[in-house]
């Protein structure tokens, strides 16, 4: 008679929750597990259409893979881990409602993501805006529109440069493709503001490194930079901030402004979950894991993704970059691992050939870098573009980014400023008061 199927908890429905659970799923043999996915959200982001969705060019729907329609077979938790105790198999969940109960399980894929690394700059929480989810990234849209159309009405000159001053921190992926959709979206909403001129617009990087993008090489990297600054970007490389208090950006170069918009990109860090759980961890707080992505010394508990700290076995002493590329392609060998493990087969270790990188600059500008072929401009945006069309997961994504790509070739920019998104219930407040 057969066993009772193994009990699998997944923490985590980003990109390895997700393309884990798929591959369980779609490789598993009728009866041989249960799959329990726990994710705050119940949706992945597709995190590299961010900044597609701040500039408009996608819909904030179509960066968000729903859990429940796409891993049908699974259960879906929407709730929040706050502790494991994988000694006694058992993890601790808070649900949508508040409510917290204990999930018991078998087998466990830790893969909680990351969260924003944050120094402790003054006035940092206070002004500053993350760009990890789809609602930062609306957000950030609606709130740059709108301190355009506070500049054009402001009678005060300093007022009115502090609107116009948006300061993005960190030149990696995140932060050159948010400055560089949101320059230009900006760039094009100032056309239709008769009080100001493109001049008027000031957008400041903040790197703390020598080098824009070092994943794409030297020589692309100062293409990218010679392309902000050409549409009037000031990056300002080997800098921190030292104060975001009230507003006014130090840096530690010594200048100092005042800023409407500062965006944080700088980095991040493993979730901190993995500290209220009995797994090994490193001295980066990631979760230690094999090259077979199995937890380090433990049974029944694997882990992939940004929050581990995966060996890569192609550049020995060195760990895997916490990218999605990485992510996807270890949550695959992941499943394979867990259920070679459940049918008492040997695990195989995870090994990728890094293929390439990719970077938009902003609408037909950006930088590639592909099986040592060097590509910028045109040709490199589009194959951004592609790579991404082809990577987002479910053929609906797909058709919905595509046509709204087509949408906005055909037709120019929109530059509406949404910004009841941020404060939804002002007109219902002020009718209720009057």
């Amino acid at each position: 008679m057969p066993g009772a199927p193994a009990e699998v908890l997944v923490v985590g429905g980003g990109f390895v929750g997700l393309h884990a659970t798929l591959r369980l799923l779609r490789r598993s043999r009728p009866g041989e597990l249960h799959v329990t996915l726990v994710d705050p959200r119940g949706y992945m982001t597709y995190h590299p259409f961010l900044p597609e969705v701040a500039a408009g060019s996608v819909e904030p729907r179509h960066a968000a893979v729903p859990l429940r329609r796409t891993l049908s077979g699974a259960d879906v938790l929407t709730g929040e881990v706050v502790a494991l105790d994988h000694a006694g198999r058992r993890a601790r969940v808070r649900t949508a409602d508040g409510a917290e109960r204990d999930l018991t399980y078998d087998v466990v894929v830790v893969a909680p993501g990351s969260v924003a690394r944050t120094p402790p700059v003054p006035g940092l929480a206070e002004h500053a805006t993350g760009f990890k989810t789809v609602e930062e990234a609306v957000h950030l849209r609606g709130h740059v529109l709108a301190q355009l159309d506070l500049a054009e009405v402001s009678a005060d000159p300093a007022r009115r440069a502090r609107a116009l001053t948006f300061v993005f921190v960190g030149g990696g992926y995140a932060g050159i493709e948010a400055i560089g959709e949101l320059e230009d979206v900006a760039r094009y909403a100032v056309r239709l503001h008769p009080g100001l001129r493109v001049a008027d617009l000031r957008f400041v990087l903040v790197e703390a490194g020598d080098r824009l993008l070092p994943e794409v090489g030297e020589q692309l990297s100062r293409y990218a930079a010679q392309a902000l600054r050409a549409r009037g970007v000031e990056i300002a490389l080997g800098t921190t901030p030292t104060s975001c208090a009230g507003g006014r950006v130090e840096l530690s170069d010594g200048r100092a402004f005042e800023a409407g918009t500062i965006v944080w990109t700088a980095g991040v860090k493993a979730h901190p979950v993995l500290r209220a759980t009995d797994l090994p961890l490193d001295d980066r707080s990631r979760l230690r894991v094999g090259t077979d992505l199995r937890v380090v010394g433990v049974e029944g508990a694997w882990g992939a993704g940004d929050c581990c700290a995966v060996p890569d076995v192609t550049a020995p002493g060195a760990f895997c970059a916490p990218n999605a590329q990485h992510a996807v392609r270890q949550a695959r060998r992941l499943a394979d691992n867990l259920l070679a493990g459940l049918r008492g087969r040997p695990a195989r270790e995870y090994r990728h050939a890094h293929v390439g990188s990719v970077a938009s600059l902003g609408l037909h500008q950006g930088v590639a870098q592909v099986r040592g072929l060097r590509l910028h401009g045109y040709p490199a945006w589009l194959l951004h573009r592609l790579h991404h069309l082809s990577a987002v997961p479910t053929g609906s994504r797909k058709a919905g980014v595509l046509l709204g790509w087509v949408q906005a070739a055909l037709f120019p920019r929109e530059a509406v400023s949404p910004g009841a998104s941020s404060h939804p219930f002002t007109e219902f407040e002020r009718a209720a008061r009057s």
